[in-house]
């Protein structure tokens, strides 16, 4: 029996049984054994992809908690940045006492970032409610001022003398 196959149609077949085996070689050499690195790093993307994720959501709460604190204490941000202008300080404060003396104070090294100026004053005034009064003015500066203690009351006749140290925090601007 005498198989009658074109050389046509045997070049194809050999073509494709060349091409079967070269398939094969690159699926054994090529594509298994990196199909196991391959899930390997799939495995290593999701995990890294799940603490992206956690640390993304820490990231908005905290951003977000950022803008929150921001809006709520606008005022105090500004009056870090505000410049501390003395006289504008003395001619506001003159209404509430007699005398006023202003001095800066050199930097203490754990005050480095802020301005430090110490005020002492005293004034006789008819009653504590001038002085309370001074206060209200001060928390309503615009600059953070912080008024160290002792305060110091004396009855003189009928009026009373006061005396005291304030701190004025601002940014250096330098």
């Amino acid at each position: 029996m005498k198989l009658n196959i074109s050389r046509q149609t045997l070049m194809i077949l050999l073509l494709s049984l060349i091409l079967l085996i070269g398939l094969l070689l690159f699926s054994f050499l090529a594509l298994i054994p990196q199909g196991k690195t391959y899930r390997l790093e799939r495995l290593d993307n999701r995990a890294n992809s799940i603490v992206l994720r956690q640390y993304q959501n820490y990231s908005d709460e905290t951003f977000t908690r950022l803008k929150e604190l921001q809006t709520t204490h606008r005022r105090i941000i500004v009056a870090y940045e505000n410049e501390f202008d003395a006289e504008r300080f003395e001619k506001n404060s003159e209404k509430f006492f007699d005398r006023l003396n202003l001095s800066k104070l050199a930097n203490l090294p754990d005050e480095s970032k802020f301005s430090v100026y110490e005020v002492n004053t005293s004034s006789n005034i008819d009653s504590p409610q001038s002085f309370y009064d001074f206060l209200d003015s001060v928390n309503k500066s615009d600059n953070i001022i912080g008024i160290n203690f002792p305060i110091n009351f004396i009855r003189k006749g009928d009026h009373i003398e006061s005396s005291f140290t304030m701190k004025v925090y601002c940014s250096d601007q330098k």
